[in-house]
């Protein structure tokens, strides 16, 4: 009989599913593996995580540091007992004239103390100099191709992108191994509102004060320089970040006279961004961050400022010696980021939050893109580089430059122009010109992609080992970034374009294509020419399959939980992440709601005021006459419904169009007589403004509607409680359009899963005219699925709305007597709509009947 445990550190007391939620939890955490647990929104998710993953951690330490102790003394009893004196005390001696010969090795001769001391005059007269020196490749020794190091650089390795001083690891190392190698719980969620969520659930419970707890963000939230900040880009922001780190300044910190002529300057080197000089800071900033209560990004920000010390690189350093780690998705998931950052998930337990979209999100950070801006970019450094250093680069150097170069015109040849295509365009028959079919955009094999180029015959194994030993990318594109900034006539201009970025880019495409040739496609959009005269043509690499990607967190950690309101259909997810698993070991736990039925009120209305009936479909939906009866509508519904509202549109796109549309026609004018209109901003920066303005309309008791947009800020990570919404319209049915290239290239491998013995997909095309945009192609390619594509479209959907009302309808509803409304707006039948809105809300066992709305 399975054991009912208590959970003493949960604040109120619990409903029943939220003590089945937490025991299936910690049974699941003691089996180990992969496991699902799906909870509704509203039930209370995160603080039933927290109370029971972190009560399993405590007994879990407990229990390790009970079996020490007793092995601690048995050693006690036995061992020392039977060890004379003088063999201790010998112990001891050896362990102090250790430190003693350390000490004498340290100590340098006069001749050594005046080398050095020349060395350093003479370096810091070199580093007065401002010539182009310093971007000069060390010499190179290429290998033999088969090889398996491929080369030899006569310098010291490049470190990673994303590292810090040279001091971080100094300070990294004073964590001990038992810290390093303990017991963890990594907590990761998609956006950082959710991340900030879950720290104030954990301040709730009493492991905020009796655990170590971090949270990792991005430069870009714990950046607290604000010449840095101010360029605002991501990338722009972590670039600079980084070379201020490389360029360092020396500090004379002691002069001292040895006799006979003899002077030594010993020299400090400091990083030049001040918040990272005083190292000894950030030491301070990690103990007393423990000190605190469980702190968000916001309270570690405050704190580095306070401090003067860098809150980003201040909260990595307390990352080994923590008992829980809350990070984004980005830090987790790749490992790339996972070594930057120096996490190790052994016998750790991953828990991923809000993981009904975590197979596209995962496939998402593996893709890579190539522009035809980059790539000119590229081409234009290479080739400005090898012309002021080819005479003075070494033979390894210059040919791997040289194949470099030969790359990037390969890319470019596909994304040539019209009027360049010659034989040469997106159909890729370089033979034969006729056969080739120019069009808007085409996929392929990765092998296919290589042997069209002619670029088969390049070892990108040995080239990528290059970039990484050599810092070629540093090195050309600090020297292109030096001419373009001495012939930059607009600063600002320069800002926005990172020649650090381009090579990147390119590197990450490089990686990309030493991929298994199923594991992915590759992508050819060739966009004619804009206004600007810029092309928007580009190379995308896309990521089909995450099931390797994701076996690295699974052999690695004891346990992975996967939790999330709607993570059903589980099989897709399953197939998706980690198909080796049988069905029948995947340990999956799903509750039921504690809303009552009748207190959920979805309405499906077929019909506007003026009875034309409402269809959003893609090809009708831009209609002037669908949107002025969708207008009518809203000028009804904020007459009647008090405080908030919001309406959630398909795409950004589409919301600006009917907007427009209201603006010109008057309606809007009618509904801000009723209710202050709001509008989700493209730029997430921008968010936290417009919901505090929303908020202070609704407080003011005139009430707002805020536009919002699915899969936007809005729609996830946002609760709306009460009076902030008493009612959610959904806006048709935000169906991805059949047109997206990328899309239909994952629908057909999903399809293709279903004939396990196929190596190609089951779905096939009899050209290529539906990459040009052509919807109708698109949903024939959808038509011609059997079952899991057609699925996973309709999946993808679903999870959608699902995300977007779930939040608004059980916070509203859940904290106050007066209920919440949805209303799906759709040319659906009664029971069609009312089915999906009921399957929305989390009610799946619950049939009510339904009738259309009208007004």
């Amino acid at each position: 009989m399975t054991e009912i445990r208590e959970f003493p550190a949960f604040p109120y007391k619990p409903y029943s599913i939220q003590i089945d939620f937490m025991n299936a939890l910690y049974q699941f955490l003691d089996k180990g593996g992969v496991s699902m647990l799906e909870s509704p929104t509203g039930t209370g998710k995160s603080l039933s995580i927290i109370c029971s993953a972190l009560q399993w951690l405590t007994d879990r330490k407990e229990k390790r540091n009970s079996g020490l102790t007793e092995e601690s003394h048995k050693v006690d009893g036995n061992d020392d007992e039977d060890e004379p004196d003088w063999m201790r005390n010998f112990t001891l001696n050896e362990a102090d004239g250790a430190n003693g010969d350390k000490s004498i090795k340290n100590t340098k001769s006069p001749f050594s103390l005046r080398k050095h001391a020349k060395e350093v005059f003479t370096e810091g007269e070199k580093a007065d100099e401002l010539n182009d020196q310093e971007f000069l490749l060390d010499e190179y020794e290429s290998q033999d191709e088969s090889s398996p190091g491929g080369g030899n650089s006569k310098r010291k390795p490049a470190r990673g992108f994303d590292s810090s001083s040279s001091e971080d690891e100094e300070d990294e190392n004073d964590c001990s191994d038992d810290e390093q190698g303990g017991f963890k719980v990594f907590f990761c969620s998609r956006t950082h509102s959710q991340l900030s969520q879950f720290v104030k659930e954990l301040r709730k419970t009493v492991f905020a004060k009796k655990l170590k707890v971090v949270c990792l963000g991005s430069r870009k939230n714990l950046c607290i320089n604000e010449d840095v900040l101010k360029l605002g880009n991501v990338t722009r922001i972590n670039e600079r970040c980084l070379d201020l780190q490389k360029k360092k300044i020396s500090q004379v910190s002691k002069k001292k006279n040895l006799g006979a002529n003899v002077r030594i300057v010993r020299t400090k080197a400091s990083c030049r961004c001040p918040m990272l000089r005083k190292h000894k800071l950030q030491r301070e900033f990690k103990a007393e961050s423990f000190q605190q209560e469980a702190m968000d990004i916001e309270d570690l920000v405050q704190l580095g400022r306070e401090m003067r010390t860098c809150p980003y690189y201040g909260s990595r350093r307390m990352a080994p010696a923590a008992d829980l780690v809350i990070l984004p998705y980005q830090s987790l998931l790749s490992k790339s980021s996972r070594e930057s950052l120096g996490l190790s998930l052994k016998n750790s337990v991953v828990i991923i939050d809000e993981a009904h979209n975590l197979a596209d999100t995962l496939l998402s950070m593996h893709d890579a893109k190539l522009t035809v801006s980059q790539l000119e970019d590229i081409h234009c450094s290479i080739e400005s580089y090898l012309g002021r250093f080819q005479n003075l680069l070494g033979a390894g150097n210059r040919r791997y430059i040289q194949i470099m170069l030969i790359l990037t015109r390969a890319f470019l040849k596909p994304l040539a122009s019209d009027r360049n295509l010659s034989s040469v365009n997106v159909g890729l028959d370089t033979e034969n010109p006729s056969k080739s079919k120019p069009c808007g955009a085409c996929s392929m094999a990765i092998y296919d992609f290589l042997f069209s180029l002619n670029i088969d015959n390049i070892n990108l194994v040995k080239l990528l080992a290059y970039i990484k030993e050599s810092n070629i990318i540093h090195k050309v594109s600090g020297y292109g970034e030096r001419v373009a900034a001495m012939l930059q006539k607009d600063p600002v201009a320069h800002e926005e374009m990172s020649k650090l970025t381009s090579f990147r880019a390119f590197s990450d495409m490089l990686v990309a294509l030493t991929n298994n040739n199923g594991d992915g496609r590759i992508i050819i959009s060739r966009t004619s020419s804009s206004t600007s005269g810029q092309h928007g043509g580009y190379i995308k690499y896309v990521m089909l399959t995450g099931a390797k990607l994701f076996s690295e967190v699974v052999d690695e950690a004891h346990a992975v939980i996967l939790a999330g309101g709607t993570l059903q259909p589980i099989e897709e997810t399953r197939e998706r992440l980690f198909p080796w698993l049988p069905s029948n070991q995947l340990q999956f736990f799903s509750c039921s709601h504690i809303v009552p039925p009748e207190s959920i009120m979805p309405i499906a209305v077929s019909h506007g005021p003026s009875g034309q009936s409402f269809d959003f479909s893609h090809s009708s939906r831009s209609s002037i006459g669908m949107i002025q009866e969708l207008g009518l509508l809203m000028s009804n519904l904020v007459a009647v419904v008090p405080e908030g509202i919001i309406v959630f549109f398909s795409s950004f796109e589409y919301e600006t169009q009917v907007h427009t549309a209201w603006s010109n026609s008057g309606i809007l004018r009618r509904i801000v007589k009723k209710k202050r209109v709001f509008r989700e901003p493209r730029k997430n920066t921008e968010v936290e403004a417009v919901l505090r303005d929303y908020k202070e309309a609704i407080e003011s008791e005139r009430g707002a509607i805020m536009l919002a947009v699915v899969g936007g800020k809005v729609s996830e990570g946002i609760n709306f409680s009460d009076s902030m919404c008493r009612c959610v319209v959904m806006v048709g049915l935000p169906y991805p359009s059949p047109s997206d290239i990328e899309l239909l290239e994952r629908i057909k491998h999903i399809e293709g899963r279903a004939d396990s013995d196929s190596i190609k997909p089951s779905v096939t095309l009899v050209d290529d005219s539906y990459y040009s945009g052509d919807v109708q192609a698109g949903f024939g390619v959808l038509k011609s699925c059997k079952r899991r594509g057609k699925e996973y479209y309709e999946n993808l959907c679903m999870k959608a709305v699902n995300q977007s009302i779930g939040e608004f309808v059980v916070s509203t509803i859940c904290d106050d007597i007066s209920g919440g409304c949805v209303l799906l707006i759709d040319n659906g039948t009664e029971t069609e709509c009312s089915s999906r809105l009921v399957f929305q809300v989390g009610q799946s066992d619950t049939k009510r009947t339904m009738h259309p709305f009208y007004w």
